[in-house]
């Protein structure tokens, strides 16, 4: 019998998460219910403090929920050892962060190579994967160029060829284009639109309107519930 991929790829169920201090205690998610279906485009919007990246940390398995149950793929992940998460991580979830995060003295070729070393795969192996994203996001001309030679836009370009790479089954943007100007900024998000219609899951986090928009559905959040 051959295992069918559910249509739904990531489910949230009454998730919940706070964070202490010494005064007070701060209810940053408060029983999120979420479903992203395989293959689709959502973009989470909300003001300042509502929540926005705590949940997109917990979808990315880079913080864990103090209750509730998180599905990824068909499996339960919230009650998954530090190791495990970590394997998780690198082989399903490709990241893109506002501040690119590249590594300065390495080339554009090494730092999109650097998470797939973490993986048995062969150096040919890698190089082709290398390749393949640099080209998808145009970037492949500049491989051997080292981050501080590139503009903040080409930069995010590498941070997204880095992200998909590995080819995740889900790609997470936190405010990608909060670096950029205008210009650059539609280019990444015209970018991510591409990858989608290839058929990449997209979740990203935005400010902005224009880009919330071009999402297939936007979740609204305020005060750690979604609306």
């Amino acid at each position: 019998m051959t295992h069918r991929p559910s249509p739904t790829l990531l489910r949230l169920n009454q998730i919940g998460k706070a964070y202490h201090t010494d005064e007070v205690t701060t209810r940053a998610l408060d029983a999120v219910n979420l479903e992203i279906a395989r293959g689709e485009y959502v973009a989470i919007s909300g003001p300042s403090g509502c929540g926005k990246t705590t949940l997109l940390s917990i979808l990315g398995l880079l913080d864990t929920p103090d209750d509730g149950e998180y599905v990824l793929d068909g499996m339960p992940v919230s009650g998954l050892s530090g190791a495990e998460r970590a394997r998780v991580r690198n082989r399903q979830i490709g990241f893109v962060f506002q501040t690119f995060n590249l590594i300065g003295d390495l080339t554009v070729r090494e730092n999109v190579a650097l998470p797939l070393t973490y993986r048995s795969m062969s150096p040919a192996d890698r190089e082709q994967r290398v390749e393949r994203a640099l080209e998808r996001v145009g970037m492949l001309h500049r491989a051997k160029h080292f981050p501080a030679q590139l503009s903040g836009g080409q930069q995010q370009r590498v941070a997204i060829a880095r992200a998909v790479a590995g080819d995740p089954v889900l790609l997470l943007a936190d405010e990608p284009t909060g670096n950029l100007d205008s210009v650059n900024g539609d280019s990444i998000m015209a970018l991510l639109d591409e990858l989608h219609q290839q058929g990449t899951t997209i979740c990203v986090v935005t400010h902005d309107q224009r880009y919330s928009a071009m999402a297939e559905r936007t979740v609204t959040m305020l005060d750690g519930r979604v609306l």
